[in-house]
């Protein structure tokens, strides 16, 4: 007896989910199950489309390429409306395009002679050799077939070593895990791959810390019309057009206010543009990066105060945050909860908050308007193309 039931919706993780609540890996919006085959069979829909990439679903870094363009759009919108209550201003999505993710970990394994280089299967410590990888920046691309030759030759069999390149104005940057330097005939193989493939820094990481090896340009990015120099393996947006679209939207939502602060700042991707016609206060736990933004402003001279601080333990309170014209927030996926309770005992006029966890933003949310503040605007951001991850940029008014 056939047991055929339609798509209605999809899961927070993409998952598609029947319309008696059964959950279906790569089924799109639209599509039909058949329960009474085994495993159950999916019926393509008219939202179903061929995906991008040899290696899906085996690779683990993308989860939605089996639908159309239109219907991940749809599932943005939705993924958001499930945690907050949508303003009547919702911009449209800003998604990032193919072949523009600046950052990638990978990892590699030599076993039988044989090494291996790629990304995790979904859920398990199986690695998936990738050819090709639609999401990766052509840069970063071309780098994997030299690596595959170089860490083959520096592994011994059964090694494992981890792979974190970022691509920086200055050209890639590059941060080998568990790969030796130690001897002459090493630190020549690495630094002869950094020459040969123009790589911007090659650096090491072993028990001891982090060694940079070659440094042949300072790995810089611009933001907001300041080069700032990058620590090695840094924190920054996935690609140039997610900045880009998150940056538009903060400097709109802070508008003309004059005095702002930038909490969980960084290395400056929202204080440094805000500072082009704002005093800028930022505030992060993250040292190294704290440092680089303060350096880079008084360079620069910019406008900005840094402040290293703790904000889970030690958010901005009372006098601090009275002095505000505006405040920005991005904290990482946990959220702010502390620094949000802080903002709704606040009389801050306008708060921007920048997310990458829908779940943790809509409980931040809820903290705000309950206190009286309203969600006037929000930008849905998609820079993680192709996968769950889904980003924003939202706008609160104190209420009078």
């Amino acid at each position: 007896m056939s047991d055929i039931r339609p798509i209605v919706r999809l899961a927070a993780r993409g998952d598609g989910v029947s319309d008696d609540g059964r959950f279906v890996p790569l089924a799109a919006v639209g599509d039909s199950v058949d329960f009474s085959s085994n495993p159950p069979c999916i019926i393509p829909g008219p939202h179903h489309a061929a995906p991008s990439c040899a290696h899906y679903p085996e690779c683990g870094g993308c989860q939605m390429q089996h639908m159309a363009e239109a219907a991940y759009r749809d599932f943005v919108i939705d993924r958001l409306s499930r945690v907050v209550a949508l303003p009547a201003d919702v911009r449209p999505i800003a998604l990032s395009p193919p072949r523009s993710r600046r950052r990638a970990s990978l990892k590699a394994l030599k076993r039988s002679g044989k090494l291996v280089l790629g990304f995790h299967s979904e859920g398990t410590h199986a690695l998936v050799d990738i050819a090709d990888c639609p999401v990766l920046a052509p840069e970063m691309m071309a780098l994997l077939g030299p690596l595959r030759v170089l860490l083959r030759a520096r592994l011994r069999d059964g090694q494992g070593a981890g792979i974190a390149l970022t691509l920086s104005d200055a050209g890639v940057d590059v941060l080998l895990a568990n790969v030796s330097a130690e001897g002459l005939a090493a630190i020549e193989a690495l630094t002869n791959f950094a020459d040969k493939h123009d790589l911007a820094r090659l650096s090491v990481e072993g028990p001891g810390g982090i060694d940079t090896l070659v440094e042949r340009r300072q790995p810089v990015l611009n933001m907001g019309g300041v080069a700032v120099p990058l620590p090695v393996a840094p924190f920054l947006q996935a690609t140039r057009e997610g900045e880009a679209a998150l940056v538009a939207a903060v400097r709109e939502a802070v508008g003309g206010a004059a005095r702002v602060a930038d909490l969980f700042c960084g290395l400056g991707t929202f204080a440094l543009p805000l500072s082009q016609r704002a005093t800028v206060l930022a505030v992060d736990a993250a040292g190294p990066a704290v440092m680089a933004l303060g350096a880079t402003a008084r360079s620069a001279g910019r406008r900005v105060e840094v402040q290293h601080r703790d904000l889970f333990r030690r958010p901005l309170v009372d006098k601090e945050l009275a002095v505000l014209n505006a405040v920005v927030f991005d904290p990482p996926r946990a959220g702010a909860e502390a620094q949000a309770k802080a903002l709704a005992a606040s009389p801050v006029p306008v708060i921007v908050a920048v997310s990458c966890n829908p779940n943790s933003f809509g409980r931040d949310a809820k903290i705000l308007m309950e206190s009286g503040y309203r969600l006037t605007t929000l930008w849905p951001v998609a820079q993680f193309r192709w996968s769950s991850h889904v980003e924003l940029v939202a706008r609160f008014e104190r209420q009078a």
